[in-house]
């Protein structure tokens, strides 16, 4: 009977008689042995290898596979994220002067030193105003997006980029005016204040209105040197001066919150756009505002008269997006201020409740003043706890969003929350409101969709009530119960944040 090692004894183990592998003789202190076994044992008695596939002859390698890992992980976001972060020291909270550093950085009102994530926008805006400089031609531009997305930041940055591009091709530099809507005592006096910056020597007439005044200078061609003339000397290096000869000098009117000039026979933005058609204006008009439909909605006579603005929108700030703002915003630190995954809660909560990156600075300065107080409460000053932990933004978060309605719609009931997450579903479309009948359909779908029993229409009713006399639904008078009117009073953003933590509802609000 063959012993059990024979059985097991490969090919390489029985050439020319000896037990032992090429590999164990090597081990060998004779090495003329050792190299005459080896010349004398056939190439081909050696096991039969399996072919391998293209891929996994490709990255055969171990180097090469150890490399392909460490590229993968070395080039993912959030290890850049992370890297960028550790290369520094951390900070000390209780300097004062790092402090007040930290929260300079992080205010809104510090402009940071580049705009990233709008260059696209920033881009069309440019382009737009230059040819408008080079044709020398009157031009409108309708800048939309939520707030706090970067509009009036960007147009900042637009300025500078102008200035760079007239000093760099010899072109004409506009004549720049920035008026916010809201300091205006009524709207006309928008009117006025272009007319001054474009006669600043003379009084407006009084006998005709600065609108009227503003028309007949923009319907006849400007021939007076005095006032509609001017010398530009451009600056081409830093020893020479060169005089050319005049121009007429266009005029960069950027009007921001440009929603507050809305007046109920919107007469204002209709003659204010309308300044950009006559004969003989080079008036640059750039509108600024949150309504994304301005330009539809109150201007249907410049759509008509085929003169509608140019539409740029911004659009809200991602995850991704509100990450490298923060990022870039710490660069400029020497030390290390915030955990990454800190920073990512911040991003992903903001990001899906409104994408305003003023929201994301505020809150990223209330978690300082959260490490702020635990330090003051706390004798331990190690450097661990010196970061923004992922607790200390949990709270700032919770505190920027939640508000008392938000506790109450948590409280609710299971059904009651269904019934506010249908109405947010419906009132999605465009609806104002809806009858308590549609709303019911809405709530038995998502009621199927779970495999929750639903409740009648009478207990549906009921549950309307009851939601109405907690100030979240508005009901209307009806003798039957399916067409009272419902009407949602309270924000569909603090519906869709109570309601988040719970993921049935979070897929149906998405």
């Amino acid at each position: 009977m063959p012993s059990i090692a024979g059985a097991r004894s490969s090919p390489m183990s029985i050439v020319g008689g000896d037990v032992s592998s090429p590999q164990k003789r090597r081990l060998r202190s004779n090495s003329d042995l050792i190299d005459d076994s080896v010349s004398n044992t056939p190439s081909k008695t050696c096991s039969p290898l399996k072919s391998k596939s293209p891929r996994r002859f490709v990255n055969d390698s171990p180097n090469r596979s150890r490399a392909n890992v460490e590229t993968k992980v070395k080039n993912s976001p959030k290890k850049k994220l992370l890297d960028s972060f550790l290369d520094k020291p951390i900070w000390n909270p209780t300097d004062s002067e790092q402090l007040s550093a930290v929260k300079e950085a992080l205010h809104v009102s510090t402009a940071p030193s580049m705009i990233v994530c709008r260059e696209d926008e920033q881009k069309r805006i440019v382009e737009f105003c230059r040819q408008s400089l080079e044709q020398e031609k009157a031009g409108s531009l309708y800048i939309c997006g939520c707030p706090g997305t970067g509009k009036s930041l960007s147009m900042e940055n637009v300025k500078g980029c102008l200035a760079v591009w007239a000093k760099e091709t010899g072109g004409q530099l506009p004549d720049n005016l920035a008026i916010n809507c809201t300091s205006l005592s009524n709207t006309s006096e928008i009117f006025n204040k272009i007319l001054e910056k474009g006669k600043p020597n003379k009084k407006v007439n009084g006998c005709s209105t600065p609108l009227r005044q503003l028309q007949q200078l923009y319907s006849q061609k400007q021939r007076s040197p005095d006032t509609k003339m001017i010398d530009q000397i451009l600056y081409l290096d830093a020893f020479h001066l060169l005089s050319f000869k005049t121009r007429v000098v266009s005029r960069l009117v950027i009007a921001d919150e440009l929603d507050y000039l809305i007046t109920k026979d919107r007469v204002v933005l209709h003659d204010l756009f309308m300044l950009t058609t006559l004969p003989f204006s080079k008036v640059i008009l750039i509108g600024i505002a949150n309504a994304i439909d301005l330009a539809d909605r109150f201007l249907p006579k410049l759509q008509s008269l085929n003169c509608k603005p140019m539409v740029v929108s911004f659009r809200a700030y991602s995850m991704e997006q509100i990450i490298i703002i923060l990022k870039q915003r710490l660069m400029a630190l020497p030390y290390t201020v915030f955990q990454p995954q800190a920073l990512e809660l911040c991003a992903r909560k903001v990001a899906a409740a409104s994408g305003d990156m003023r929201k994301a600075l505020g809150i990223c300065r209330g978690a300082i003043e959260m490490l702020e107080t635990e330090l003051r409460e706390s004798t331990c000053t190690s450097t661990l706890t010196s970061m923004v932990r992922v607790d200390h933004m949990a709270i700032a978060l919770s505190r920027a969003y939640k508000s008392p309605i938000v506790d109450t719609i948590q409280s609710l009931p299971q059904h009651q929350q269904i019934v506010l997450c249908s109405a947010v579903k419906l009132f999605r479309r465009g609806k104002k409101d809806t009858t308590i009948g549609e709303l019911n359909k809405f709530y038995i779908d998502i009621c199927k969709s779970t495999l929750i029993p639903p409740v009648g229409i009478m207990e549906l009713s009921c549950m309307c009530r009851v939601l109405g006399d907690q100030g979240i639904l508005k009901l209307g008078q009806s003798r039957d119960d399916k067409l009272r009117r419902v009407t949602l009073q309270v924000d569909e953003a603090d519906i869709s944040f109570a309601l988040q933590g719970i993921r049935f509802f979070r897929n149906c609000l998405q």
